[in-house]
């Protein structure tokens, strides 16, 4: 019998999908990821709803490992005047990489999450989709998964939409001993940023000018800014203009009006792929610069280990940082991080 190790997080979403698989015969158990001084909580109602379902519970301390290799880069990168997705680092990096390998020395063959999305087999190789629930899908997070994972990855909610899962949770009473969804930063408590920036990443105030290089203002620091803001610039009167550009080399922002964070271009960096390859056929490709944002269709050209994009709609805000992530239909082929937006492409 196989033995999988559920990611409970004590939410709702892993915990029907280790009811899932123990209803489907699977040798379940799960295993909590103790990842920062905030995880108490998670881990006690991880260790409620696996005792409500009747299975065991490990928990795995990575705090050191999480810091090192999420907390340290988004701080580093929030520094640099970039947006990085800690969602993102830490999938890469500690999810999918260091919780799995403990997962196998507990004894577990395949390991499973509460993800909205769906891993199939076809003749190319396994494949990576969106879930049914478009509304909940999050395959953008999921982008730079490889085929070795894949194989041993398990998926159980991607057929299924919120609505259903909360029933599911719901007839089974798990849902009285989950509070509310997950936070968007988990190490980040009540979205704290300010203080958190303030605590833990260095700083230093800077000029703020207009797109015609005018001063008109005093900055706190590029981490407290982002690309597309409007609000708390600490302006008496910035009107409607928005922040369009952070440049650290002259440790500015930059001040436009909202048409100006409409563009067509941006290139990309750190490029992965589901099938280990970049895609044979160009064609049909569409790109998702944020989580919540549009697709738009695209066409790409690779140059030294970059990706040159072109959007046929125009994208608003094209953060530095940020993921953007490639799709053809529902499937998704890969991802990389943005570089710089409004790249040159002849």
């Amino acid at each position: 019998m196989n033995s999988v190790a559920v990611a409970i997080s004590g939410g709702v979403d892993s915990s029907v999908a280790a009811l899932l698989l123990k209803d489907r015969g699977y040798n379940v158990f799960g295993i909590t990821m103790s990842l920062s001084e905030y995880s108490e909580k998670t881990i006690e109602t991880a260790a409620q709803v696996a005792d409500k379902l009747d299975i065991s519970h490990y928990v795995v301390d990575l705090k050191t490992e999480f810091n090192e290799r999420v907390i340290k880069p988004f701080c580093h990168e929030y520094g640099l005047g970039r947006t990085p997705n800690p969602c993102i680092l830490c999938n890469r990096h500690i999810k999918f990489n260091l919780l799995f390998d403990k997962a196998r020395e507990l004894g577990a063959n395949l390991f499973a999450t509460g993800h909205y999305a769906r891993i199939l087999e076809t003749q190319e190789g396994l494949k990576l989709f969106k879930g049914i629930d478009f509304a909940k899908d999050q395959s953008y997070f999921l982008y730079m998964l490889k085929q070795e994972q894949l194989k041993h990855l398990l998926m159980p909610l991607g057929g299924l939409t919120k609505t259903e899962v909360k029933n599911i949770a719901c007839e089974l009473g798990i849902d009285t001993l989950i509070e509310h969804e997950s936070q968007d930063i988990c190490f980040i408590p009540n979205n704290g940023y300010d203080e958190f920036i303030s605590e833990n990443v260095d700083t230093k105030c800077g000029d703020i000018l207009d797109i015609d290089g005018a001063l008109i203002g005093r900055h706190r620091g590029l981490a407290y800014y982002t690309i597309g803001q409007r609000q708390g610039l600490g302006l008496s009167s910035s009107g409607r203009r928005y922040i369009v550009r952070l440049d650290p080399a002259n440790n500015t922002v930059i001040l436009g009006e909202r048409e100006q964070l409409f563009l067509t271009k941006l290139r990309a960096g750190k490029l992965t792929w589901i099938s280990g390859n970049v895609p044979f056929c160009m064609e049909q490709i569409a790109a998702r610069i944020r989580y919540r944002a549009p697709e738009s269709p695209v066409k790409m050209r690779f140059i030294d280990g970059f990706c040159d994009i072109e959007f046929e709609q125009p994208q608003w805000a094209i953060t530095p940082g940020q993921s953007v992530v490639f799709y053809r239909g529902d499937e998704v082929l890969g991802g990389g991080i943005i570089e710089t937006p409004d790249s040159s492409m002849s």
